[in-house]
């Protein structure tokens, strides 16, 4: 047991090495997570670790699908709705089914419930491989947005053909009839568990007296304590997390009203959701060389050849849907031509951000290893081994050839938004006056009395007006990127001096350790303004 977990953690360290490799190499950390993951196999006396198929499928997934959520803009899902659901649903079940039964006619022995198991684990792409690639290239928000809020929707809608595939594989009857009626049943009843269960959470941090460590550690239970409740009415645990995911983050606002809180539960999910991704692609290392010994009657060569074909089919599928999908809508109906051409350039990138990732490859190491009757599950390890090509093929190919080709498409802006920097300006002159307005209405006898509210109403009168100055200079056009990304990287070498400085005044003693660390807080959030790398 210690022999094990050590090797974990060494493999665990050399995969953080591996991803600060990439970030130097500005190459998206999930590509090299995939290849640290082929690495870990070909290690010489690399042990088989073996977990519980479905103790791998709880402990990765629900966190996986709740964080996903929680990162989702419910005003751009809704604005993206009609494009999502195409995706999420049609081209899900479109290439589930396509996968079942091309795999059933090309490997010899494979039923067609395996085949829509197999389909239901690699059709949903990975929106974390999707965007951390497309960071910082040219693209339209638009197109990040509709690929966050498909990533989120079809995670749930695979899981459960991969749910209802399993089921009939493990009783040994199907009927397609009775399955779609339980498919609605079971998503539709999941997402009333979500909404429930979401309103639970909602009063306990909004009603009770937590803290900031208690509404880390609550946030983290909530997944688990959605998808375990609807599972245990056999329901879809994995929409009522999606579900309860998205009613919490939507109202966040209303019961994480403390910064030291949501920062806190920032650095909390951020470690998780990072130590998870590595966690998964190290266990699929380790059991690659079991796999590949368990191929059965397939060869390693065969095995790698299906890979390769299968992921040039749900390649070729997602560029066969997505064109339909953008243009069709428009033909049909007048409503939709109202909405901005899409054009060919937009669909191009999406079709080839459709990546698979840490969800189809944990979903893959939840099959279980015997049936009911005890007999092994049958072609268990070429599943995963599909998988893994798939993923492999998908991230490294896709992955490293998708910035190349948005620069190359050099595609124009189609989303009318304000950029960035004007739209925190105008957010902050709001806050701003609204503060004032507060204090000059309800506490204008105060004003006479209290010189601390004095001093704060002109600090904010004073940051309106600079906020105001940076804004019309930037309405003005005075500014070019190029002045902005120096502005930009002169602050950062001033936060980096103040925190040497903060570090030189610990050591004098002089101030409190409570009082240093509002300091280096303020500092963080100063950082954040210009460095806003959330969760990457």
């Amino acid at each position: 047991m210690h022999h094990n977990l050590l090797l974990v953690l060494a493999l665990l360290f050399s995969v953080f090495m591996m991803v600060m490799v990439a970030r130097k190499m500005k190459i998206a950390y999930p590509i090299f997570l995939v290849i640290a993951g082929l690495a870990i196999s070909l290690l010489p006396g690399i042990p088989e670790i073996e977990l519980d198929p479905e103790l791998v499928f709880l402990i990765f997934l629900p966190p996986l699908l709740y964080e996903a959520a929680w990162y989702t803009s419910w005003n751009d899902f809704w604005k993206w709705k009609r494009p999502i659901s195409l995706l999420a649903f049609g081209l899900v079940f479109a290439t589930s089914m396509i996968i079942a039964y091309l795999s059933q006619a090309m490997i010899p022995g494979f039923t067609l419930a395996l085949g829509f198991l197999l389909g239901g684990i690699i059709s949903p792409p990975d929106a974390v491989a999707a965007t951390t690639v497309l960071k910082g290239l040219p693209v339209p928000k638009r197109i990040v947005s509709i690929l966050e809020g498909e990533s989120l929707v079809n995670d749930a809608s695979s899981l459960i053909v991969f749910r209802f595939a399993l089921a009939a594989i493990l009783t040994g009857s199907f009927s397609m009839h009775e399955a779609v009626g339980q498919f609605f049943l079971v998503a539709g009843m999941g997402i009333v568990c979500g909404i429930v269960g979401g309103g639970i959470m909602y009063l306990i941090h909004r009603f009770l007296p937590t803290t900031s460590a208690i509404d880390a550690a609550l946030t983290i239970m909530t997944p688990y304590i959605l998808y375990l409740g609807a599972e245990q009415f056999h329901f879809s645990g994995v929409m009522a997390v999606v579900t309860g995911g998205l009613f919490i983050s939507y109202r966040s606002h209303e019961i994480f009203k403390n910064g030291n809180t949501r920062l806190n539960m920032l650095g909390v999910w951020t470690t998780v959701i990072f130590v998870m991704n590595a966690m998964v692609f190290i266990l699929i290392g380790l059991s690659l060389p079991s796999i590949i010994h368990g191929l059965e009657e397939a060869s390693l060569i065969q095995g790698i050849k299906y890979g390769v074909i299968i992921s040039i089919v749900a390649i070729v599928i997602r560029f066969l849907w997505i064109y339909p999908a953008a243009f069709v809508p428009r033909w049909l109906f007048k409503s939709v031509r109202k909405e901005q051409n899409p054009g060919w350039k937009g669909p191009l990138v999406i079709g080839w951000a459709g990546m698979r990732g840490v969800v189809s490859l944990a979903t893959a190491l939840s099959i279980p290893y015997l049936l009911p009757d005890g007999s092994p599950f049958p072609h268990r390890n070429l599943i995963l081994l599909i998988t893994f090509v798939v993923i492999f093929i998908t991230l490294v190919v896709q992955g490293l050839s998708l910035p190349f080709l948005v620069k190359k498409l050099d595609m124009p802006a189609m989303d009318v938004v304000l950029p960035q920097e004007q739209q925190e300006a105008q957010i902050q002159i709001r806050l701003n006056r609204l503060a004032l307005s507060h204090i000059n209405n309800n506490y204008s006898e105060a004003l006479e009395k209290s010189n601390l509210l004095k001093n704060y109403r002109m600090q904010i009168s004073l940051e309106t007006e600079n906020t105001e100055n940076q804004l019309d200079l930037m309405e003005c056009n005075n500014c070019t990127t190029q002045e902005i990304d120096n502005f930009e990287t002169i602050l950062k070498e001033i936060y980096d001096k103040q925190r040497v400085e903060i570090f030189q005044m610990r050591r004098e003693k002089y101030y409190e350790d409570e009082e240093i660390r509002k300091a280096e807080l303020q500092l963080d959030l100063n950082d954040l303004k210009i460095n806003p790398d959330f969760h990457s």
